[in-house]
């Protein structure tokens, strides 16, 4: 069964990477992880922003390259929450 994944975060300091690096990284993830993901931030909070993986067949090979990703371009794990969904057959 395929997953989606979600991962939500605040943009609060200096070390924070900006929307230009977020998306080379998602660039980079769709063309080595094999999922292209959607980037959005919370409509009335700027700080708050949300990445989209979606169609993922393989959880744990997204996710090393999810990881892979965030190291090559200098994004921090921390405050990073991860959620992963399916969808609902019942």
């Amino acid at each position: 069964m395929k997953r989606n994944v979600y991962i939500y975060y605040r943009l609060t300091g200096i070390d924070s990477p900006d929307a230009e690096t977020l998306k080379a990284m998602q660039a980079w993830l769709a063309e080595h992880g094999g999922v292209r993901g959607r980037l959005m931030r919370k409509c009335d909070d700027a700080t708050t922003w949300m990445e989209v993986y979606e169609g993922i067949a393989d959880q744990e090979a997204f996710a090393a390259a999810l990881s892979d990703a965030l190291r090559r371009h200098g994004i921090g794990k921390e405050g990073r929450h991860i959620e992963w969904f399916v969808e609902n057959t019942d």
